[in-house]
């Protein structure tokens, strides 16, 4: 796998309250394949990141705020989980309106645990079937989403992933997808 993302350039949108594992595991998956990685967040500074949504874990560097930065910055996206993190970012037009475009641009997101509770908000959902954090499947089928219970789903260039115990599986195949949906930008 290494080199197959060189070249390309990975955002990962997250907020306080990102589970950390979630942030940190597919981003090494990417940059071990030779992606660079921005993390995007509300505000420039550092986010807190948790374990379980309830122990506080490790600070991490904002790149850059979403609102200082276009979709075509960037060649794919992760929106790690977190119980926090999307309601935080789901709040906030920009980062919705940054992840709706993304989408129907085409490019390749990956999307774990909580993740997609963004992918809601921005309305990107309907007729895609994906996988998600069992308390937020109700939201993905109202929003018509087509919810399956699988360790890792792929719709065209959306992944999907239920929990951080699936992330081994989900950190291939958003390299994987990543690497067969993109060009550099």
């Amino acid at each position: 796998m290494t080199g197959t993302l060189t070249g390309r350039t990975v955002a990962i949108l997250a907020t306080n309250g990102v589970e950390e594992s979630e942030l940190v595991e597919p981003r090494k998956a990417v940059e071990q394949a030779g992606a660079t990685t921005q993390l995007l967040s509300l505000s420039i500074g550092r986010i807190q990141a948790m374990k379980g949504d309830v122990h506080t874990a490790g600070r991490y560097d904002v790149d850059a705020v979403v609102t200082d930065v276009t979709i075509d910055d960037f060649d794919a996206l992760i929106l790690p989980g977190g119980t926090t993190n999307p309601d935080h970012l789901r709040q906030n037009k920009k980062a919705v309106a940054f992840v709706h475009d993304f989408v129907e641009a085409g490019k390749p997101v990956g999307a774990i645990c909580h993740g997609p509770w963004t992918l809601v908000e921005a309305d990107v959902v309907r007729g895609r079937t994906l996988t998600s954090y069992p308390s937020i499947r109700t939201d993905i089928s109202n929003a018509g989403g087509n919810v399956v219970e699988r360790e890792v789903v792929i719709d065209g260039a959306l992944v999907s992933s239920r929990n951080p115990h699936d992330l081994p599986a989900f950190c291939d195949a958003i390299v994987d997808v990543f690497a067969a949906t993109t060009t550099p930008v």
